[in-house]
């Protein structure tokens, strides 16, 4: 199962944000949660593909949630999409989608099948397959909205093949059998036990997406022993009492949730464009539960990265915040912090050494030594010169210059240092 953030923002889009959106892959299929504006867009420069989509589920019909899905729908309907699509979400849903449709005098060409869930309903299975599902639970918002689990079914144990032919098991149909833990009975009549043979069944992957609630119960469950809780932090505790008001989590909330489900990993997302820095709601969120990263666009996380990684590939670089640029990484950095200023100015400081406070006495030592390295020294500042100047030659000319050079394409995905990349 591979999550990948496509808009983290909250209620608008920044120039560095898109609005709420997170695909799920798994098996070749993508499952999206949430279709804020441009979320066909991000997804092409994610690395997936919209014609794997199976399932899309909306949370609420606030704006920036569903925004995106007639678009992406009907850049199905031009690609001759043939596979049926099932769309999730709220009383209300289906009507939204034909309308829009209708007013456009278009008809759709593939199956939509919709699930529209109730207000006022506990937990419902959106989606049974035989290898996951979808559970559904509402949330406490200022509007009915859903919160969603996906949940792969327990996996077979692994068949111990050695013992299996100690007691006579040779043909492919009676190792699966076993495996499905049916016992199977020999020519000879000897039953074989499949607790015998098979080890203990393997729990699945799961994921949990939480937005657009103040803490609640249903958060829990949802959330309850996953790999994975991708939950809203929209605010900072010093604004509790906005996150009350407009029925919003703050990282703190989000960190509660995460120590009482205990999941794995908490993910938040959803963060209002009042942060231009969510480290600030990150290091909140840690204060209360460690294993927390920040969601940050298209960069993919994994719950199995030894089969899983590559997969996935962005199509778009993607910037990191913390590059040293005394490495050469100037051209990629895209501007630098105030911190990183601060480091440089430190480093040049280092350069010189205090001029020695020279006394009357030790006056003609001075004027000679001067007079004696005047000419070196003059050398010296000229290498110097030429060396500094080339340099900023060489600067210019790998930034695109003024002479109409190629410049390097913007980095707009940052990745967050705090991160392990390889956890998940």
């Amino acid at each position: 199962m591979i999550i990948v953030p496509l808009g983290v923002g909250s209620a608008t889009p920044t120039a560095t944000r898109h609005l709420s959106s997170v695909a799920v892959w798994r098996e070749g299929s993508v499952y999206l949660f949430d279709c804020g504006e441009n979320a066909q867009m991000r997804m092409l420069q994610g690395g997936l593909k919209r014609s794997q989509i199976d399932c899309i589920f909306i949370s609420h019909f606030d704006t920036d949630h569903y925004s995106g899905l007639i678009g992406l729908l009907s850049t199905l309907q031009l690609q001759r999409r043939d596979r049926e699509l099932t769309i999730v979400g709220p009383e209300g849903i289906k009507k939204f989608v034909e309308w829009n449709f209708d007013f456009a005098n278009i008809d759709i060409s593939y199956p939509l099948n919709f699930v529209e869930v109730e207000e006022g309903f506990e937990e419902e299975r959106v989606v049974d397959e035989d290898e996951f599902y979808i559970e559904a639970r509402p949330l406490n918002h200022t509007k009915f909205c859903i919160g969603y689990r996906f949940q792969e079914k327990d996996k077979p144990g692994k068949v111990d093949a050695e013992k299996a032919q100690e007691q006579g098991i040779s043909e492919d149909w009676q190792y699966k059998e076993l495996k499905a833990g049916n016992d199977v009975e020999l020519d000879d009549g000897t039953v074989v036990k499949s607790a015998d043979i098979v080890g203990h069944p393997r729990p699945g992957d799961s994921f949990a997406y939480i937005t657009d609630t103040k803490y609640c119960p249903n958060s829990v469950k949802l959330g309850m022993n996953t790999n994975v809780l991708f939950h809203e932090a929209t605010f900072s505790e010093s604004l509790s009492e906005k996150a009350e008001e407009t029925g919003h989590s703050t990282a703190k909330d989000a960190a509660r949730v995460a120590n009482e489900a205990k999941t794995k990993l908490l993910v938040i997302t959803h963060f209002s464009a009042r942060y231009t820095n969510e480290y600030v709601l990150l290091r909140e969120a840690r204060d209360d539960f460690f294993p927390t990263w920040v969601a940050t666009e298209l960069r993919p996380i994994f719950t199995d990265p030894a089969h899983e990684k590559g997969i996935i590939q962005p199509k778009v670089y993607l910037k990191e915040i913390n590059q040293n640029n005394s490495k050469g990484n100037n051209n990629n950095s895209g501007g630098s912090s105030s911190s990183d200023k601060k480091k440089r100015s430190r480093k040049k400081k280092k350069r010189f050494r205090k001029r020695k406070n020279y006394s009357g006495k030790d006056k003609k030592s001075r004027e000679k030594y001067s007079k004696s390295n005047d000419g070196d020294s003059g050398n010296k500042r000229k290498r110097r010169t030429k060396s500094r100047n080339k340099k900023d030659k060489n600067k210019n000319d790998n930034n695109g210059g003024n002479n109409g050079g190629q410049r390097q394409p913007k980095q707009i995905t940052p990745r967050t240092p705090f991160d392990d990349f390889d956890r998940f």
